[in-house]
């Protein structure tokens, strides 16, 4: 047991540190002096990404792959939801005379970063492969539970590292100094990964 859930946090870890949408997201938010919309934003990643490990466990990601016309329209929306954080973030030039950045709630922090990683069908297959290749044949509902259940930790202290170490003051001050700057950037990427998507969706389609 013990050996399997060392190969899953190896797989898992590698996948988390690798900057994506996700991380996009709870980053932006806490440099720009939101620490807690950048935790809450975290906690949503981390709820998904329990959803999408518990439904791997019970054989979704084999769903993706027999209906792949599902996972082309959850593409498609995925896509067009971070074209739209896109969008949002190139415009959120908009700074009051004191140059304090738009604030977002925490539930909007929440559903951003749910709806970030939930339009992402990608990682429903990650868990089902890496399921499949750390788990034995026949997983005991204790081994199942445990690696749901590490999943859980390992995204919620990376996620939550994340909001904070990007809001300790010197980061913000960097930030602050470079914000539009910063802001253009976060922006090109995250319609990136969205036009990933959509051409994703579109490959799948043929």
């Amino acid at each position: 047991m013990l050996s399997t859930l060392l190969a899953i946090t190896l797989l898992h870890w590698i996948v988390l540190v690798t900057p994506g949408a996700n991380v996009l997201v709870v980053v932006n938010m806490a440099a720009s002096g939101q620490r807690k919309a950048a935790c809450f934003a975290a906690v949503g990643v981390t709820t998904v990404a329990g959803i999408w490990s518990a439904l791997a466990v019970m054989g979704v990601g084999a769903i993706f792959l027999a209906m792949p016309t599902l996972r082309v329209v959850v593409q498609c929306a995925g896509g067009l939801y971070l074209f739209y954080v896109a969008v949002r973030l190139w415009r959120s030039q908009q700074i009051d005379a004191t140059g304090a950045a738009d604030r977002v709630s925490p539930v909007a922090a929440f559903r951003m970063g749910f709806l970030t990683n939930i339009l992402n069908p990608k990682s429903a297959l990650f868990f089902g492969s890496v399921f499949a290749t750390a788990l034995p044949p026949n997983p005991s509902a204790e081994l199942l539970a445990a690696s749901v259940a590490l999943v859980l930790i390992n995204a919620l202290v990376w996620h939550l590292f994340l909001a904070f170490a990007f809001a300790a003051t010197p980061i913000q001050i960097a930030y602050a100094r470079q914000r539009q700057r910063l802001n253009k950037i976060a922006s090109v990427l995250v319609g990136f990964f969205g036009v990933r998507l959509l051409v994703t969706a579109f490959q799948n389609r043929n």
